[in-house]
C-alpha cells in the first residue's frame, strides 16, 4: 500500500519516521510532505496515486475524491470530519477513521484557562503593566462557586467538568441522551442558559448543532454570565455573539473556533466586539496532544490494514 502524509501535522520527520517504521517494515510505501498546503490542486497532486491519506482539518471535496481514485482508507487526523465530504466516502467505499480522545486534555484545559483569563482580566493586566499601570480599575471574579453550565458531555465536556470541580464550582449539564456523570446535574437546555455564570460550549458540528447558540439563547443569559467556545465556530451564531457583547447581553466571551479558519480577515467584525477574548484556533495544538494524535493516525492504519478498523467514521 501506498501511504502518504499530505501535511507534517506538527511533527518532525525523525518522530514520523519512529512511528511508522513498523508499517515500512511490512513493505508499505510512506511519504511525508514537509508542509501544510490547503490549494485543492496542490493536495490532489500529493495524494492522486496513494492508497492511505493522512490529513488533519484541511478540508477535502468531492473533486478531490474524484481525483484520487486509488484512495481506500482515509485516517483523519482530527476529532471533527465535518471538514469531510462524508457522503462522497461512503459512495467510494472508502474508509473513513478519526483520532478521537487525542486532544480532550488540551481542550479541557485551554477551556478553564479562558474561564480564568477573563475572569481575572489576565490579558488586559498584562497591558496595563506594559504601560506601567496599577491594578486600578482591574477587579477580577473566581470561579470557585460559580455555576458552569456544560453544553455537550462527551469526553471532552466531562473532562471539563471535571477540572471545573476542583475549583468549586457548581456544575449543570445538557447533553442530548441522559448519563450518569458524578457532580454534573443534568436540566434543560432554558435552565443551563438561564442559571450558568459560565457557558462552555463542547458540541459535534452538525446540521442539527449549527446555530444552536444565537439570538434565542443569548436573551436568556444571565447578563453576567460568559460564553467559553472551544468546540466549533458555526454552534454559535457568530452575527448574535457580535449583537450579544455589544449590548451587554451577556458579560464577555472567550473563543477559539470561527465559521472559518484563521488566519481571519481584517476586517473579521468580532475584532469590534467589546469583552472577547479571542484564541487562533490552538485548543488541540499542544506537543502531548499532536504525540497522541499521531500515534492514533498510525494506529487506526494498522488496524485497517488487519481488518479491525477502529476509530471508524464511514
Amino acid at each position: 500500500m501506498k501511504i502518504t502524509f499530505v501535511e507534517p501535522l506538527g511533527m518532525c520527520e525523525c518522530e514520523l519516521n519512529a512511528q511508522v517504521k513498523t508499517l515500512r517494515d511490512q513493505g508499505h510505501t510512506v511519504t511525508f510532505y514537509p508542509d501544510r498546503n490547503e490549494d485543492e490542486e496542490t493536495l490532489i497532486s500529493r495524494a492522486q496515486d496513494a492508497d492511505i491519506v493522512v490529513v488533519s482539518n484541511i478540508p477535502l471535496r468531492k473533486h478531490f475524491f474524484e481525483s484520487c481514485p486509488q484512495l481506500k482508507m482515509l485516517s483523519i487526523a482530527f476529532t471533527g470530519v465535518d471538514h469531510v465530504d462524508l457522503d462522497e466516502c461512503r459512495k467510494r467505499g472508502i474508509t473513513v477513521c478519526n483520532a478521537a480522545g487525542y486532544s480532550t486534555e488540551a481542550v479541557a484545559e485551554l477551556t478553564i484557562g479562558l474561564m480564568i483569563a477573563l475572569y481575572r482580566k489576565i490579558v488586559g493586566g498584562d497591558a496595563i503593566a506594559r504601560l506601567s499601570g496599577d491594578r486600578q480599575g482591574v477587579l477580577g471574579g473566581e470561579l470557585h462557586g460559580k455555576t458552569v453550565g456544560i453544553i455537550g458531555l462527551g469526553a471532552i465536556g466531562q473532562r471539563v467538568g471535571v477540572l471545573a470541580n476542583a475549583f468549586g464550582c457548581r456544575l449543570l449539564g445538557y447533553n442530548r441522551s441522559e448519563k450518569a456523570i458524578p457532580q454534573i446535574t443534568q436540566v434543560d437546555k432554558e435552565t443551563l442558559l438561564r442559571e450558568s455564570d459560565i457557558l462552555t460550549v463542547h458540541l459535534p458540528l452538525t446540521p442539527e448543532t449549527r446555530g444552536f447558540i444565537g439570538t434565542p439563547e443569548f436573551s436568556v443569559m444571565s447578563p453576567h454570565a460568559i460564553l467559553i467556545n472551544t468546540a466549533r465556530g458555526p454552534i454559535v451564531d457568530q452575527d448574535a455573539l457580535y449583537l450579544a457583547l455589544k449590548k451587554g447581553q451577556i458579560a464577555g466571551a472567550a473563543v477559539d473556533v470561527y465559521d472559518q479558519e484563521p488566519p481571519l480577515p481584517a476586517n473579521f467584525e468580532l475584532f469590534n466586539a467589546p469583552n472577547l477574548l479571542m484564541q487562533p484556533h490552538i485548543g488541540y495544538a499542544t506537543r502531548e496532544a499532536f504525540a497522541t494524535r499521531l500515534g492514533i493516525v498510525v494506529k487506526n492504519i494498522t488496524m485497517w490494514l488487519a481488518g479491525t478498523p477502529q476509530n471508524r467514521v464511514v
